[in-house]
């Protein structure tokens, strides 16, 4: 059971637990499609791929994750991740930190043309 589901251009998510300084996510990306470019300022973010493949970039570095893999997004590192395979990918993210509204995700490059009101 979730708290909250979202949908997003790329596919969609579930709030599986949220706390003062935690928040975990079930994130759905559909194939051939990738998250924004993007960074924080109040959290980072842990993430566990569950099944399927991505390609993860971390401050300009390209990385391939598989099912099981675990990397690290330390807060303010300019990140993204992206589904290169013909299925599903799905990742589990635990965002730590002290505050985790989607006001704190600055976008610097996204595919569906959704800017910062900043």
């Amino acid at each position: 059971m979730s708290l909250e589901t979202g949908q997003r251009p790329w596919g969609s998510y579930d709030v599986l637990l949220e706390e003062e300084y935690c928040k975990v996510k079930r994130i759905y990306v559909n194939p051939g499609h990738r998250l924004s470019y993007q960074y924080h300022q109040y959290r980072e973010e842990v993430w566990t791929i569950a099944s399927g493949e991505a390609l993860v970039v971390l401050e300009g570095e390209e990385i391939f994750l598989k099912q099981g893999d675990v990397i690290k997004i330390p807060q303010g590192n300019k990140h993204r991740i992206g589904n290169v395979a013909d299925h599903e990918l799905i990742f589990i993210e635990v965002q730590m930190g002290t505050y985790f509204g989607e006001d704190d995700i600055i976008r610097l490059e996204d595919d569906y043309f959704r800017n910062q009101d900043k």
